[in-house]
């Protein structure tokens, strides 16, 4: 999976600045934290479910089987979750593509909680950056591009990371889903 990867890899990146390493985890963590707050502002839940939510409304028939794989969950979990998001009246089941499958959606109110998760999320992150410049905010976007499409990741991969993405405004995901193919 792809957490493991990054903390197997960690340690044996030849030059790895330590200091800038454990700069970025504390940076990462204030912004996890911000989305979590805001996440359980809007749905009243943390954990897994906002991501659940966003991972369903990318469409195309979600399945358990498929988010458990996103989210990193055992099926019982999942079930679990579905479970919630059906008694809560954000998700609900339909026949899946071969009459075997269940497909997941999202009801009109899984929708509107899912535009408001997304839109919490993108102010977090923005509050953020607000004591940076244009300039500071273009380079850091540069180089947060270029870091990601550097990435060793499969088509999974990228499903997991981007599990809590904005599919309206990331029209262009760096993430590479070629693993292995890329020169480092």
């Amino acid at each position: 999976m792809v957490k493991l990867f990054f903390v197997r890899s960690a340690h044996i990146i030849p030059g790895m600045e330590h200091g800038i390493a454990n700069l970025l985890g504390a940076l990462s963590l204030a912004v996890m934290d911000r989305i979590e707050q805001g996440a359980r502002e809007v749905v009243g839940r943390g954990g897994e479910t906002p991501a659940a939510l966003i991972v369903i409304g990318y469409g195309q028939g979600m399945t358990n089987d498929k988010l458990r794989r996103i989210l990193g969950l055992s099926h019982s979990g999942t079930v679990r979750l579905v479970d919630r998001l059906v008694s809560d009246r954000l998700v609900e089941r339909r026949a899946g593509k071969d009459g075997r499958e269940v497909a997941l959606h999202l009801t009109a109110s899984g929708a509107a909680s899912r535009n408001e998760l997304l839109a919490s999320r993108i102010s977090a992150v923005t509050s953020l950056l607000d004591v940076l410049s244009v300039a500071e905010r273009k380079q850091l976007a540069t180089l947060i591009r270029e870091l990601l499409a550097r990435q060793d990741t499969s088509e999974m991969d990228r499903f997991t990371i981007c599990r809590m993405c904005d599919d309206r405004v990331c029209t262009n995901c760096p993430l590479p889903t070629n693993k292995g193919q890329h020169a480092r």
